[in-house]
């Protein structure tokens, strides 16, 4: 069987495709869940990789759950309450923690429907661009079942209380238009534009110096559950460390000079 998820660098850019179009493109194999931790714990690892783009290989971003061990009651779905309780914690639910404490900025390229796990999965990321022909669901109420791998705590963060609850608790569509207008994704583009234009906000992203960049991720994750006071603290320890990168010295000059930079990571 071929990789679950393919990875091609060009550059500073990583691109990560889920790559079980066939069958949609579902998440919650240990397959895909292994594959995607290792590509964070990489990428965390190499300095060389500025920016990720994460997709869907085909038309689908990704569906999610997979429906057919639903039925089957098996993987992620089988076992007895407890065995299931276990499968869940061992299994899908490693992916928003290792994209939550992904040090690299993340980008979902959302190229067609991306539904229950899938729709939680591109809001792990940090910046979300979709295809005209992409659509969001928060779908799981539709299968009798509630979002497992934290979309009842990432979604509010995205389009607020109100709206997250009307997704979650109807699980009805959302069009790309409806998204863009919701603050769910930051651009909407024809299909045949998208991973230009994600790969245009990566370089965007790549350009910039690379401790820097994780810093001010680190900060952006941080500041949502801790107190200002805590936040300050943390800001004035990082500052001082990226104060003292040979980056920080060539922005500076250069802005001086008036001239563009090129970063080193050093």
């Amino acid at each position: 069987m071929e990789n679950p998820v393919l990875v091609e660098r060009d550059g500073f850019i990583e691109t990560w495709t889920i790559n079980r179009p066939a069958e949609r493109n579902p998440v919650s194999g240990m397959d895909v869940v292994d594959a995607l931790v290792a590509c964070v714990d990489a990428v965390n690892a190499d300095y060389g990789v500025r920016a990720v783009i994460v997709t869907g290989a085909g038309s689908t971003f990704s569906a999610g759950g997979n429906v057919k061990d639903m039925a089957n009651r098996q993987g992620l779905f089988g076992g007895k309450p407890h065995e299931q309780r276990d499968g869940y914690r061992a299994g899908i639910q490693r992916i928003p923690r290792a994209m939550y404490n992904c040090d690299v900025p993340l980008i979902a390229a959302v190229n067609g429907p991306a539904i229950g796990a899938g729709c939680d999965l591109a809001l792990m990321c940090d910046l979300r661009i979709a295809s005209e022909k992409a659509f969001f669901a928060e779908s799981f109420v539709k299968l009798g079942i509630i979002p497992g791998d934290g979309g009842a705590w990432l979604l509010p963060k995205a389009v607020g209380m109100a709206r997250a609850a009307e997704m979650i608790l109807t699980g009805d569509r959302v069009d790309a238009t409806q998204a863009l207008e919701w603050g769910l994704v930051s651009n909407v583009v024809p299909p045949d534009q998208l991973l230009d234009e994600a790969r245009a906000l990566a370089n965007r992203v790549a350009a910039n110096p690379p401790h820097s960049v994780r810093m001010a991720k680190k900060l952006l994750r941080e500041g949502q559950h801790q107190s200002l006071d805590s936040l300050l603290e943390l800001s004035a320890a990082l500052q001082a460390l990226v104060q003292q990168t040979t980056d920080h010295t060539r922005a500076v000059n250069a802005l001086m000079e008036k001239r563009t930079a090129a970063f080193t990571g050093e």
